[in-house]
């Protein structure tokens, strides 16, 4: 079957946040990630495979089409097979509570999805985002979640405004802070982590607690990314509870 031009405009358009904005849904590819949102609370709008994927599927679930249409609609160089579009939740309320990891203006969509499966991994189940980071629902994100992002609930906020509210203390991971392996960890904490290249901003590091930083043991690398920063701190922090 063949998609319409109306589909290829909307679901094209979905690969820009305007477009995500504008028609409250998102699209995800690959068959795993599709079967997670699929059994996930995600509501599936339309699911498109082609005949070497159709088996995985729900026959009246899915649309089959040529590799082809697939192509004019994927936002992968190699599409996967499967492509679905979901509508997007409704923004829940923050839930302040246990651990808490917090985004400061986090730019790269493979960062945010690594640190969101983290998060899953670990159990944290809240994750503040500045305004500025990276939209969750960027299909680039969508991939590299593997499925974790329908079980973390993610809040777009006013970082300053909710870290002056917050009744947990905050705790910032910087290079000049005290040695994580070193210091105990409480159980409830809002952990901060900044921008790839800058760190966190100056504003944010004002209203910590405390400053944690990841020794370093080799003596020319200048930092870690902030999704291997990301899972050093929380494997850590459940460590030591």
């Amino acid at each position: 079957m063949s998609l319409s031009k109306n589909e290829i405009k909307v679901i094209q358009s979905l690969q820009r946040k305007k477009g995500r904005i504008q028609h409250r849904m998102f699209f995800a590819e690959g068959i795993k990630v599709v079967q997670e949102l699929i059994a996930s609370s995600f509501e599936l709008s339309s699911l498109y495979v082609t005949k070497e994927c159709q088996d995985c599927f729900d026959s009246e679930q899915h649309t089959l089409i040529t590799e082809g249409a697939l192509k004019k609609i994927s936002a992968l160089k190699t599409p996967s097979g499967v492509l679905a579009v979901f509508r997007i939740a409704d923004v829940q309320e923050l839930q302040l509570d246990g651990l808490v990891l917090a985004l400061d203006n986090i730019n790269d969509p493979g960062n945010l999805g690594t640190i969101i499966r983290l998060c899953d991994w670990f159990g944290v189940q809240q994750l503040l985002c500045s305004k500025d980071t990276v939209d969750c629902y960027n299909s680039k994100v969508v991939q590299a979640t593997m499925g974790s992002l329908s079980r973390v609930q993610i809040n777009y906020v006013n970082l300053k405004e909710v870290l002056e509210a917050s009744p947990s203390p905050i705790l910032v991971a910087d290079l000049d802070g005290e040695n994580l392996y070193q210091t105990s960890l409480p159980e409830k904490a809002v952990l901060v982590l900044g921008n790839e290249s800058n760190g966190i901003s100056a504003e944010l590091k004002g209203l910590k607690d405390r400053l944690l930083t990841i020794p370093r043991f080799g003596s020319d690398t200048e930092s870690l990314n902030v999704a291997t920063a990301a899972a050093v701190i929380l494997s850590e922090f459940r460590r030591n509870q």
